[in-house]
């Protein structure tokens, strides 16, 4: 199994958000602490919002911020707003299974079981318990990864010097 780019982008707005909770925040800082484009953060940003886990405000003023606590945030359900509509395999799809085994097929069945078992684990991980004492994360956030300046060791600096 593997997640969809816009899931992994939704956890780390929220865990962005959650780490300095109770303000606004550019788009353009959590792109930047979260290593992405600001398009294709807005990708998700809309849908988060709209599911209510978080609040954005356009304008100059404006930014992203939580609409809830992040003890009520369940991974879980977060995974399946953004990964439960794509179908796990051709046989999950209604309009574009070509499927031939699919009338005789458990695999299917067995599939179910263990997405609703892997969204059901997750359930009982919280968003504050992500971020909640989390040092490491909260000096990720806060100087996030940057082009520097070669170092005097570097060949390109010492000609340049």
């Amino acid at each position: 199994m593997r997640l969809t780019t816009r899931t992994n982008l939704a956890m780390r707005v929220l865990m962005f958000c959650a780490t300095y909770p109770q303000r606004q925040h550019r788009s353009a800082d959590i792109a930047a602490a979260c290593n992405v484009s600001v398009n294709h953060l807005m990708q998700v940003v809309p849908v988060l919002h709209r599911q209510g886990y978080i609040r954005a405000t356009r304008g100059r003023s404006g930014g992203v911020e939580l609409a809830t606590l992040p003890e009520q945030v369940k991974v879980g359900e977060v995974f399946r707003h953004f990964e439960a509509s794509l179908p796990f395999a051709e046989c999950f799809s209604e309009t574009g299974n070509t499927c031939p085994l699919t009338p005789a097929c458990r695999l299917r069945s067995a599939l179910e079981q263990a997405l609703e078992a892997f969204y059901t684990s997750l359930d009982d991980v919280t968003l504050a318990s992500l971020v909640q004492g989390n040092s490491g994360l909260e000096m990720l956030f806060v100087d996030p990864p940057q082009a520097t300046s070669p170092g005097p060791d570097c060949p390109s600096a010492q000609r340049a010097g």
